[in-house]
Formats: C-alpha cells, sequence, structure tokens
C-alpha cells in the first residue's frame, strides 16, 4: 500500500496489546497506536479532516493561512498539513506548555506566538487570541478544534470504525481522556452504533470539570493538573451529547508513574495523557470480568515531553516517583 502524502498516511493505526499490564491484571488492554500518525499524534486525524471540510466550503483557499490555538499536537499536525498544501501556519500556545512542542512547531515552519496561561474566561487566553489573530488576517481560516465538529466526526468515521474491525468486534470496554472530546466522543458515538452494551468512560484528569459532569451533571472543576492537552473547564460542542456511561479520576502521578512504568515494562515511548488513559483502562479493566477487552488511545511519544515528564529535575520538583510498581500506580482513589 502507498499513502499520498502526509493526509494520506493518517489513520490505520496498529492495535498494541499491552502484554504485561494485560498479564497482570487477567484482562486484555489494547492501545491504539496514534503516535504512529505521521505527525506523532492522534491530533492529525482532526487536523487531515478541518482543513479537508474548509477547503471543501472554500473558506480555505490557495495561499491561505491556517490559525489555531492549541497545547501542541493540533498545532504540530496542521503545521504538517499546512505544509504539504501549501498554507501559512500560525500557532498560538500557551507558556505552560512543553518547550519540546513549541520547538518542533518552529521547526515545521510555523510563526509561533506563545502567550500567558489564563483562564478561559480571559480575553487573553490562547483560544481567544487565535481567534482574534485569524479575524485580523486576510485569508486566514481559524480552525476552532475546540467547536468545530468535524473533529468528532472523523473520528467517528475513522478511529472508532477502526477499533471495532481490529478486535473483530469483541470489546467489552473503551476509555480515554478528553480534551477538545473528540476523540472520545468520535469513538463512543462508533462503538456504540455497533453494540451498546460497550462500556464507554471518560479518565479526566483533576483540574477538569468533565468527571463531575458525565457522573453528576455539574460543570464542577476539583484539583489541579499539569498535564498537557487533556481537561477542560466548559461543554465544548465535540463533547457535548456522547454517548459516555461513566467518568472516573487519576492524578498526574499516576499517569507520569504510568508512561514510565510502560517505557520500562512493555518498550513504549509514550507521553502522559497516554499514561493517564491506561490508568484508566487499567482501571476499567480491573472491574470487569477476567478475560475483557478494554482499549484506549495512546496519543502521542514521550520526545515531546524530554524537557518534563521525562526529566529528572522536572520529575524531582514537583515530587513525582519515576519507579512507581503497577499496584501503587493503580491503587484506588491515590492523589500524587
Amino acid at each position: 500500500m502507498v499513502a499520498i502524502g502526509f493526509s494520506g498516511a493518517v489513520g490505520n493505526t496498529p492495535l498494541i496489546e499491552l502484554r504485561t499490564l494485560s498479564s497482570a491484571l487477567g484482562r486484555r488492554v489494547l492501545g491504539k497506536a496514534e503516535f504512529l500518525n505521521p505527525g506523532g499524534s492522534v491530533k492529525d486525524r482532526a487536523a487531515r479532516a478541518i482543513v479537508d471540510d474548509a477547503e471543501a466550503r472554500g473558506v480555505l483557499q490557495h495561499g491561505g493561512t491556517i490559525v489555531e490555538g492549541t497545547a501542541g499536537n493540533t498545532g504540530i499536525a496542521l503545521a504538517l498539513v499546512a505544509n504539504e498544501r501549501g498554507y501559512r501556519s500560525i500557532i498560538v500556545v500557551p507558556d505552560d506548555q512543553s518547550q519540546d512542542k513549541i520547538e518542533l512547531l518552529r521547526a515545521y515552519g510555523s510563526d509561533v506566538r506563545v502567550v500567558p496561561s489564563v483562564p478561559f474566561t480571559n480575553s487573553e487566553n490562547y483560544y481567544h487570541v487565535a481567534r482574534r489573530i485569524a479575524e485580523a488576517t486576510a485569508g486566514a481560516f481559524w480552525v476552532n478544534q475546540f467547536e468545530n465538529t468535524e473533529n468528532r466526526r472523523t473520528h467517528e468515521a475513522t478511529t472508532g470504525p477502526e477499533v471495532w474491525e481490529q478486535t473483530g468486534g469483541r470489546i467489552d470496554a473503551f476509555v480515554a481522556a478528553a480534551g477538545t472530546g473528540g476523540t472520545l466522543a468520535g469513538v463512543a458515538l462508533a462503538l456504540k452504533a455497533r453494540d451498546e452494551r460497550i462500556l464507554t468512560a471518560l479518565c479526566d484528569p483533576y483540574g477538569s470539570a468533565l468527571y463531575n459532569y458525565v457522573n453528576n451533571g455539574e460543570l464542577k472543576p476539583e484539583g489541579d493538573s499539569d498535564l498537557e492537552g487533556i481537561g477542560i473547564k466548559r461543554l465544548t460542542a465535540n463533547f457535548e451529547g456522547a454517548p459516555i456511561d461513566r467518568a472516573l479520576r487519576a492524578s498526574d502521578g499516576q499517569a507520569v508513574g504510568m508512561a514510565h512504568w510502560l517505557l520500562e515494562r512493555e518498550g513504549l515511548f509514550l507521553g502522559g495523557s497516554s499514561g493517564l488513559n491506561v490508568v484508566g483502562a487499567a482501571t476499567v479493566a480491573k472491574e470487569l470480568p477476567e478475560g475483557s477487552t478494554v482499549v484506549t488511545i495512546l496519543c502521542d511519544g514521550g520526545g515531546r515531553y524530554l524537557s518534563r515528564i521525562f526529566n529528572e529535575a522536572w520529575l524531582a520538583l514537583n515530587n513525582f516517583n519515576r519507579s512507581l510498581t503497577l499496584e501503587e500506580i493503580l491503587a484506588p482513589r491515590q492523589v500524587f
């Protein structure tokens, strides 16, 4: 099979069985290897789909500029799609994101605007800054990944069906975190349409409001998190109406511990959001009958976090333990 360009290589990622974890749990835990997309993350799918749609609607034309506010991976994917199709890209990034991703964006030729990290309600939040830049730039298209439902639709049309086909329909639960909500909502819609008995669960970081929204119907954040690209304090168009059965929560310490555990025990070099997702998948798996199959998303690789979760000084500064046992990582209600 020959893929046509960057866009043609997006998707159809393998499912990886986490063998050591599955053996320890007595349940099969599978990770959708989205870090193997050509841009290195799950966000390649949304970037391609949103640009395709913008071109089809005529709102992005030859010589145009793609503008987005992002924690990093969507910007990286958009920069590469822009390069492939001859557009400029302006990416607005909050200053609390890893320097690794900011440097990648610059290497890919994006005009990177780093702004202070402030709440969404502040007009200087990266989301609002990106919108204003797009409005003031001739020929610009604002991606608006949080509210643009092409994000969710592409996961409903591609990622979810791929999971179903790769498991032969033998899947008991799907668990993932949410940032924009597009991946979790889209995959959940696709799987529920094929078998409504499949459990769909959100694994939320502390500081996000979606845990309480799913379980209690209230957008109420609790605690705090330094994980990038996941968790949100508002309801997005992509997440609204998603068929999510339940929500659970995991701490940064658990996510970071799992990222190191996966590297050391599974040979997979992944970011913190993948660690969080695997914590969620393992937690749900333990509650299901032996032999059950749980799928999650392996969002991106660990190389984008060398200055953070794989940096010894950063780990020490934040009191994170990189050498936790599986039992310690999955300890109930563990916050560290």
